[in-house]
């Protein structure tokens, strides 16, 4: 039985499954899913868990080299739009789309993961990229 590390194993699966530049989105209840996508349901209840928090759990498991977000997350929730910002620290690149735009992006992640948030436009686009641990023997 599993005990330490990323418990739930269809999650697990999915950031094992991501290379170099895939797309994994973090939603909030609201936000509609295409219905050919693949979908980790984490809602629970009323903001349970937040995009804020599977984000700080992603953090560990997950390499991020850019952000896509929702200029409509920076204008309408800007609390929540700079704290997304920041979680993966200050070297990650944070594209800004209209909502509708990220709508159309969202077609081509390989999942998304559904949380009980109910902080409006709590969206993102995730997309991996090598982080820290790789060993560069010469700088770029």
């Amino acid at each position: 039985m599993k005990e330490v590390g990323l418990l739930n194993r269809e999650l697990a699966r999915f950031i094992s499954q991501q290379g170099h530049q895939d797309l994994l989105m973090v939603v909030d209840a609201g936000f509609a899913i295409h219905k050919d996508l693949d979908v980790i349901d984490l809602s629970l209840s009323i903001n349970v868990p937040t995009v804020l928090q599977v984000l700080a759990v992603l953090k560990d498991y997950y390499s991020v080299e850019k952000m896509i977000i929702a200029h409509e997350t920076k204008n309408i929730s800007p609390t929540l739009f700079n704290s997304i910002k920041n979680s993966f620290g200050p070297n990650v690149e944070v594209e800004l789309v209209k909502h509708h735009i990220l709508k159309i992006k969202s077609k081509d992640v390989k999942v998304v993961i559904r949380t009980g948030d109910f902080t409006a436009y709590g969206n993102v686009i995730l997309v991996s990229g090598a982080g820290d641990r790789w060993y560069l023997e010469k700088g770029v």
